[in-house]
Formats: C-alpha cells, structure tokens, sequence
C-alpha cells in the first residue's frame, strides 16, 4: 500500500477543498491517506464522503498546536471520532485563538512598516476556512507586494526567528496528546526539530504520546535513522510519514509515498 498521513485542505491552511484533495490523491495512486487540517476536523466528512466509490481509505485525523517553551510542538492525531466533544470545543476554541493570533502578528509587521492589514489575511484564506494559519498571512503578503512568494513571507517577515512570530498558546502538549487519546485517537510528535528531539521526547513519551512522524520528503536518510532510532530508543514503535501537502503548489499528491511497512506498527494499531 501506498499511504500519505499528512494532508491540507481548506478546511485549515491547503489550498484544494477535502473532496479535491482526494480526488488528487486517488489520480496519484494513493491507498490511504490521512486529512490532517490544523485543529480542525471540519473537512473529514466532506472527505470521508468524496471517498466512497473510490479505492482509497480516509483515516480521519488533524493536526494538534501546542506550545512549549514559547515553541510551537505539533501532535498529529490519527484515527479520531470526529464528533468527539472535547475536540468540537477544541475546533471553535482553536479557531478564535487563530485568528487572534494572526491579527497580532498583523501589528508587528505593521509596527515594522509593512503595509499589510488583517482583513487582507481574512481575504486570502478565502470563505469557510475552519483554521487561518501563517499560510494565509504569507498569501496576504504576497497579494500585497511585499514578497514574491510564500516562502519568503517565512523567510523574511513571518518565521519562528522572526519578530513577528507569535505561538499560537492554545495549551501544551501532554494537554493536546490527552485530547487526542480522549477522541479515540493516535498522538504522533509532527515534523519534530531536531534540536528538541532527544530533549523533548521523553518528556512527551511520559505523558502518552504514541509515535513520531519520521519518513518526510525532505527528511534524507541519516536524519530518517536518527528519527527511527531516537523513537526506538525511547520505546516507541509507532512511525508515520506524509508530505505535509497543502495542494498543487507542493506538486502532485503520490510523488511521494510512504510504503505500509513502514508504518506497519501504526497500521496495526489503527485496526487496517
């Protein structure tokens, strides 16, 4: 099987609605996939539905932000009931704080100069986005002429070295991790820096995260071992990968996949 557990849509900060997102993904020959929007379950049953008739399974998923040490620490959360309570009031409660916290960045570009104001944000996430995020800023930057490009909205204004960068403060991560467990749900550390990783992982190993997301596609094959052998290590033996795709800009969904026996323990675990 060819799998691909780290998808956005609309829904969060992707560009493509779920139901696209799917469709891509069944045209790049994909089995499995995860949709995985920033705190927000709005786009599963869209895509749960887009599905059907297609040879291709949706785990039904999101993408957790927590904050540590003034940091931003993502929890993936695979399998999780998406009418669960507690992450229905995490999706409205996820979704103010968003949005406030881009309007707080928004000042601090302004009060560098730039000519960028939150509406512009708001008109580049376009209607029905459940999760605004920095994406939607950079888009906005763009739009301005400030930058050429998303990338270097990140790389000049609006990354986490910058001054303008504010963590989202939405609860830390052994709170994110139970909330996720709570929903029926897997909790795997997103895209961990490595920097933090041997620090940070035991810490977060304590408090029931289950695995490491590890095989991505610009992860090369000395920091994929040092990944696999740091989760090992540590007693984990749940590893995921996905592209981390917010639509066409990233190229076409499939160009990168995850092969099942990578993921053999996460599968089991997951019941496929």
């Amino acid at each position: 099987m060819n799998l691909d557990l780290h998808l956005h849509s609309t829904a969060s900060d992707g560009s493509l609605p779920p139901e696209a997102v799917v469709h891509a993904a069944v045209a790049g020959h994909l089995d499995v996939i995860a949709l995985t929007d920033h705190d927000t379950v709005a786009g599963i049953e869209a895509a749960l539905e887009a599905a059907q008739g297609h040879p291709i399974h949706v785990i039904p998923a999101l993408e957790v932000s927590s904050t540590w040490d003034e940091r931003e620490i993502h929890i993936l959360g695979y399998f999780v009931d998406p009418s669960e309570g507690r992450l229905r009031a995490h999706d409205g409660r996820a979704r103010e704080r968003r949005a406030q916290r881009l309007e707080e960045m928004v000042g601090r570009l302004r009060s560098q100069g730039l000519d960028v104001r939150f509406d512009d944000v708001v008109t580049a996430a376009g209607e029905g986005v459940a999760s605004m995020g920095r994406p939607h800023l950079a888009r906005a930057l763009v739009d301005r002429g400030i930058v050429a490009s998303i990338p270097e909205a990140f790389d000049r204004y609006i990354g986490n070295d910058h001054a303008a960068y504010i963590p989202t403060r939405l609860q830390d991560p052994e709170s994110a991790i139970a909330m996720i467990h709570g929903a029926g749900g897997i909790a795997v550390w997103a895209h961990p820096p490595m920097w933090m990783l041997h620090d940070l992982l035991p810490e977060l190993v304590k408090v029931g995260l289950d695995g490491v997301e590890v095989y991505r596609p610009r992860n090369h094959s000395d920091r994929v071992l040092e990944l696999e052998r740091a989760a090992r290590g540590a007693g984990l033996a749940i590893l995921t990968g996905g592209s981390d795709w917010h639509g066409p800009d990233d190229g076409e969904l499939g160009t990168f996949v995850v092969d099942s026996r990578q993921v053999s323990a996460f599968l089991e675990r997951g019941g496929m």
